[in-house]
């Protein structure tokens, strides 16, 4: 079966409504309205911000975790927002004492402190002056000037070292919320555990009048600043199990104390009184944060919150395309320094969305990439002194913005060309044009060969895969072992296959090069030459039906730059396919649905090429014919 799979700008019909530039578009003054396509994250966001309760996300980064947790902030209530403050204590100089104060208030206590302590320190030294000069005049008039200038100086150090230092007195705000229109935010991502729980300078002058105050050297954590607050966690896994276990404390005590971090300080003796910690914590990460995570603090976090999975795409409709225009505004009015965008660019960053998803009739949620297009594009409409980004703009910042992947895998293409890694003329036995991507916006060429050679064992034959294969990869191979024998109806027990992936340094993981493996064997077993400028990709069940595979468009695209004209990939990815205009008419796509269509599109023709078609297809009959055996419950 061989359909061309069309994608014109013309068949995308984006939204009804019109506008000239995204100017004329309104942008919600809260965060939490400006979130796109998490529904139901901002649903539970809302209901945790009511209640006080903690939060987990899970998901891709760039889905909108860290600005879910931002407006969950802004949603809570202002007037409960404290200051904290720290005061030695005349008892145990190395506990500080704690008070918490109303917002604002901290700032004016401290104030009014530090100006009491100067006015007494300049009633002192104004005595001492006055003394001083007198012992220094009285000196003078008996004949002893240089006995009163010692006994001066003599009573200037006691005085420096034994009377009590106003400053000393003074209390510190570790913790300000003065004027602060909303409730603390603090991101306290891979921060170290001094600046994550709070921490004590070390002090060198520890004695001789010239140390500094214990309470004046506490330094209070993100856990103590995000207190009322919210305090966001990103890829909480990394935490180290000692810091993931305070946490869990100070999510039960809502208060925690703060000590030197550094057992070879001098802060190291210093612990202040209980801090007071109520904030609201966000975890965020990969779904291997769950698995590392400490458990006993997941618990409390599912105990009393809630768990959320962020989604990566959301259905494409006119509602959620308008959301993207909205997010399109936004991008544009946060940045600050972008012209606006017309309606056409808007289009193609649309367009981009669909591409990106890599799922039919779905928009891209990972919307922190999406919106590094946007700024890429303002950027060089800015360069141009153009008043509005254009669509050629945005076409333009697909070229400039490629990502890490998309340049290293057009440098592989480039180097597997011109040392002739891949063939894309003529024919070869037990050759294929395999695809893959590449950090999953980027396809690359995987040139496959597959040979037969006597077995080593006189027992049974063996499949061997080279190319630093992982487990899912592995599992592949040996699935299209089992295709083999089934498809083929020969018995290889003498015969050993090799099956090698070429210029593999980083390793293949995923199956969906399974189709090509079996072309490959098939064709060396058979001994029919393969089409070189034929591609395919496509995952391979035991029966021989071909699979669904991601990046679709990616590897069609990687095979248009490689000079291939006809690529073969599932049936089911069809309606995945949105390819640039660029490679429309340089490229064949082949939609299949099992290892016979594989076969008919990939091996060149001629009379084996019918004998073994017709053989797969008499096969095939025979399976899907028999008869299953009737299951009799026990």
């Amino acid at each position: 079966m061989e359909k061309e799979i069309t994608t014109s700008s013309e068949e995308i019909e984006l939204y009804e409504d019109n506008f000239e530039t995204t100017d004329s578009i309104d942008v919600p003054e809260l965060l939490i309205d400006q979130i796109i396509g998490q529904e139901h994250a901002v649903e539970v966001v809302k209901k945790a911000a009511s209640q006080r309760r903690h939060v987990m996300m899970i998901g891709s980064p760039g889905t909108g975790k860290s600005l879910l947790a931002k407006a969950m902030a802004e949603l809570l209530p202002k007037e409960e927002l404290q200051d904290i403050m720290a005061y030695p204590n005349p008892e145990d100089s190395n506990n500080p004492k704690i008070r918490s104060v109303p917002a604002g208030k901290g700032r004016e206590i401290v104030m009014a402190h530090k100006l009491e302590a100067q006015k007494k320190a300049q009633s002192r030294n104004m005595l001492m002056m006055i003394l001083v000069f007198g012992i220094i005049i009285y000196s003078f008039y008996v004949g002893q000037l240089l006995w009163g200038i010692i006994a001066a100086i003599m009573i200037l150090l006691l005085t420096r070292q034994f009377l009590p230092k106003e400053e000393m007195m003074i209390p510190k705000l570790i913790v300000s919320n003065y004027q602060k229109e909303h409730a603390p935010f603090l991101d306290a991502t891979g921060t170290h555990a001094g600046a994550l729980l709070g921490d004590v300078r070390h002090d060198p002058f520890q004695s001789g009048g010239l140390e500094t105050p214990a309470h004046d050297r506490v330094e209070s954590g993100d856990i103590h600043k995000s207190h009322k607050g919210v305090l966001f966690l990103d890829e909480i896994n990394t935490l180290s199990l000692e810091s993931q276990q305070s946490m869990l404390t100070a999510l039960q005590e809502k208060e925690y104390p703060i000590t030197g971090q550094s057992e070879r300080s001098s802060g190291a003796l210093v612990k202040t009184e209980p801090v007071p910690c109520d904030f609201i914590m966000v975890a965020a990460g990969n779904l291997d944060a769950v698995e590392k995570m400490h458990p006993a603090l997941r618990s409390r976090i599912k105990g009393y919150g809630y768990e959320l999975f962020m989604r990566d795409s959301m259905e494409d409709t006119p509602e959620n395309r308008k959301s993207l225009v909205r997010f399109v505004a936004q991008e544009v009015l946060r940045d600050g320094h972008l012209p606006p965008f017309d309606k056409e660019a808007v289009d193609e960053v649309i367009r981009e969305a669909q591409r990106r998803a890599g799922r039919k009739g779905h928009l891209t949620l990972k919307l922190r990439d999406l919106g590094g297009l946007v700024r890429v594009a303002g950027d060089i409409a800015h360069s141009e002194d153009s008043a509005v980004t254009t669509a050629k703009h945005v076409l333009s910042a697909k070229k400039m913005a490629r990502s890490i992947e998309q340049q290293l895998a057009d440098s592989y293409l480039e180097r597997k060309n011109d040392y002739q890694l891949f063939k894309k003329t003529g024919s070869a036995v037990g050759r294929v044009n395999g695809l893959a991507v590449m950090g999953g916006d980027s396809g690359i060429v995987l040139p496959i060969m597959a040979g037969v050679a006597p077995s080593l064992s006189n027992s049974e034959g063996k499949v061997i895969a080279t190319g630093m294969l992982k487990d899912i990869a592995k599992e592949a191979v040996q699935n299209v072992s089992a295709v083999i024998k089934n498809v083929t109806g020969k018995s290889i027990p003498n015969h050993d296959i090799h099956i090698q992936f070429i210029g593999t340094y980083e390793g293949v993981e995923g199956d969906s090069a399974s189709i090509s493996i079996a072309t490959a064997v098939i064709s060396a077993l058979e001994n029919i030459p393969i089409d070189q400028s034929v591609a395919m990709t496509g995952s391979l069940s035991v029966r021989g039906d071909v699979l669904p595979i991601g990046g679709a468009t990616y590897k069609i695209e990687a095979a248009a730059r490689a000079g291939i004209k006809k690529v073969i990939i599932p049936k089911s990815n069809e309606a995945d396919v949105l390819i640039e205009e660029a490679y429309k008419d340089k490229i064949e796509i082949v939609p299949v649905t099992n290892i016979i269509e594989v076969i008919e599109h990939s091996l060149v023709d001629g009379p084996d090429k019918d004998r073994i078609v017709e053989k797969l297809k008499n096969l095939s009959s025979l399976k899907t014919s028999a008869e299953m055996p009737e299951i009799v419950p026990v």
